[in-house]
């Protein structure tokens, strides 16, 4: 059986999309999986999470970020999560300016502020698959339009009058089971308030219902200045806060938010 060792944990949030970042510059542990569904769970020591975040060395970069979800699966990149990296790189010895590697390829941040903390993030090229065409499904019953779009990882933008009249976690959890999405997907609900403005709902895979997605914010605005007319750069109106995405078609995106610490922990794990 393999000793128990003290290991600092530090949880954060960006816009309420909460993480357990922990620190394998120095690795302890072979797996993540079901470290995550440990340290994410509601009743364990940090109240829960949506994901544990595994800051590794990378040659070539100023660390590898390592997104493991609240079940426990892997996901390719977390827009919300980079930007508590970042910031926990940056007061850590690291750089106002860095790059990151992830599953998804490297991405760029950087520090713009420390009062309040904020972080912005070149979050690459948005993709459509089906080259922003919609997509419609039966499920429950009922039609859904989605677009399928692509920051790294999937998302399916669904656009409604009132995303608060939408049982998301219901629809949510249809969508990934559907076999249109083999690997699952974020699923996304929004609403235009005017031409630059977004009011979104986000259900993550691997997750379900949460205050935050960054990728998803980028898919969102994304979404909406290629097919809806809305202007760059969009504010994003998350549950848990306010996000910004500066984006043009056939350029990169770069999503700008807060990342915050919650509290920091040594535990025996």
């Amino acid at each position: 059986m393999r000793a128990l060792q003290a290991t600092p944990l530090v949880k954060m949030h960006g816009a309420h999309n909460a993480f357990v970042v922990l620190d394998e510059r120095q690795p302890r542990f072979a797996r993540y999986d079901a470290l995550a569904r440990r340290l994410c769970d509601a009743g364990a020591e940090f109240g829960g999470a949506d994901g544990l975040l595994v800051v590794r060395d990378a040659p070539g970069f100023d660390a590898e970020m390592q997104v493991y979800n609240a079940d426990g699966s892997r996901a390719e990149m977390c827009g919300n999560g980079i930007r508590c990296v970042a910031r926990y790189l940056a007061e850590r010895g690291g750089r106002g300016t860095m790059t990151i590697a992830t599953l998804a390829g490297p991405i760029g941040a950087t520090v713009t502020s420390r009062e309040p903390y904020e972080v912005r993030v070149d979050m690459g090229l948005v993709t459509f698959p089906d080259r922003a065409q919609p997509e419609r499904l039966e499920l429950e019953d009922a039609p859904w339009t989605f677009y399928d779009v692509s920051v790294g990882n999937p998302h399916a933008v669904i656009f409604v009058d009132d995303p608060d009249a939408v049982d998301l976690e219901r629809l949510g959890a249809a969508l990934n089971r559907h076999a249109r999405f083999e690997c699952g997907t974020n699923v996304h609900l929004a609403s235009l308030v005017d031409d630059a403005t977004l009011r979104v709902r986000h259900y993550e895979r691997g997750v379900g219902l949460t205050q935050a997605c960054g990728t998803g914010a980028v898919a969102c605005a994304a979404t909406a200045i290629a097919v809806r007319g809305a202007r760059s750069p969009v504010t994003v109106l998350v549950p848990g806060g306010t996000l910004a995405v500066a984006w043009a078609p056939g350029e990169r995106a770069f999503l700008t938010g807060p990342a915050e610490t919650v509290l920091e922990r040594t535990l025996a794990l």
